[in-house]
């Protein structure tokens, strides 16, 4: 049985949140939000300068930049436990990793085929056409 995603998509610019939504971003390891998604976390929805993983203000960071995809899996994978475990918010997934880490969509996309089913996980349009 094939999976169906009937709700919206992740917008392709964010500058601002409901009070439960949380901004998904790729990150690198040391938290140094200077470009991309996570500047825009840092500069609008507190992603805190030196923490590279997890919840932080209204943001949720995702490590990107520390080697290939099977590196970044796991904190894919974590993060959607997160959200589980979490149904109070709603987690607006960027195109993480496929900016300045330099992935393509069809690279990352699959890592999130977990979060298909989850109800307040939202995901980007290119992301839903990869995984269905």
């Amino acid at each position: 049985m094939k999976t169906m995603y009937n709700r919206e998509y992740t917008p392709n610019r964010i500058l601002d949140l409901k009070d439960n939504e949380i901004f998904v971003f790729g990150s690198n390891l040391a938290g140094a939000h200077g470009g991309g998604a996570a500047w825009v976390a840092h500069e609008y929805f507190g992603a805190i300068w030196g923490q590279g993983v997890g919840l932080q203000g209204r943001s949720y960071a995702i490590p990107t930049m520390h080697g290939g995809v099977e590196a970044i899996k796991p904190y894919v994978d974590e993060f959607i436990e997160f959200a589980k475990n979490h149904p109070e918010y709603k987690f607006l997934v960027t195109r993480i990793g496929c900016g300045i880490a330099g992935f393509r969509d069809e690279e990352i996309a699959p890592l999130f085929a977990d979060a298909i089913d989850v109800k307040n996980v939202i995901l980007p349009r290119e992301f839903v056409n990869i995984i269905i």
